[in-house]
């Protein structure tokens, strides 16, 4: 029987962190940029998605109209490629902190909605997902494994400079 040693059992855990929120990442992305129902995969219809996706953002009545089809035609341009750096693995501490970043973001969004009872879908994966506690205990374990794939990344990194003189 093989006995691995704690280092490696963390290293195991945070690549398995580190693909879950990749993979968390990479969903939420494709969703907001998938064609909606019949439409082929075009230019036109992933700027279809993202109109409807600006509904979306604007339903949080956070940004200024100017603002809102930036931020709707930008973030799941962000979340693809912030998907892709995680699952890469090159510089996850900054990565996993970026992470965790995003992720308070739109935690805070989707609590400030729910509170204001704006009633508003939460976008996270496309639409229909009305926010409410299920969704916000969701994005919380998301966030919960953000932090924890940051300060493993941060931990193991500081173990490996302190083990080679």
């Amino acid at each position: 029987m093989v006995r691995l040693s704690r280092t490696s059992v963390a290293r195991i855990l945070l690549l398995a962190g580190r693909l879950s929120l990749a993979a968390i990442f990479l969903v939420s992305a494709y969703a907001k940029l998938r064609p909606v129902a019949s439409m082929p995969w075009a230019v036109s219809s992933v700027k279809v998605s993202l109109s409807l996706f600006a509904l979306q953002v604007d339903a949080y009545q956070l940004l200024a109209p100017s603002a809102v089809r930036a931020v709707a035609y930008s973030l799941p341009f962000l979340e693809l490629l912030l998907g892709l750096w995680l699952l890469s693995g090159i510089s996850l501490r900054l990565s996993s902190a970026i992470a965790a970043l995003c992720l308070v973001v739109f935690l805070a969004a989707m609590l400030r909605a729910y509170v204001l009872h704006l009633g508003v879908d939460c976008g996270c994966f496309g639409s229909g997902e009305q926010i409410g506690p299920r969704t916000l205990i969701r994005d919380s374990r998301y966030l919960v494994l953000a932090l924890v794939v940051m300060i493993g990344a941060y931990l193991l990194n500081r173990k490996s400079r302190t083990s080679y003189p």
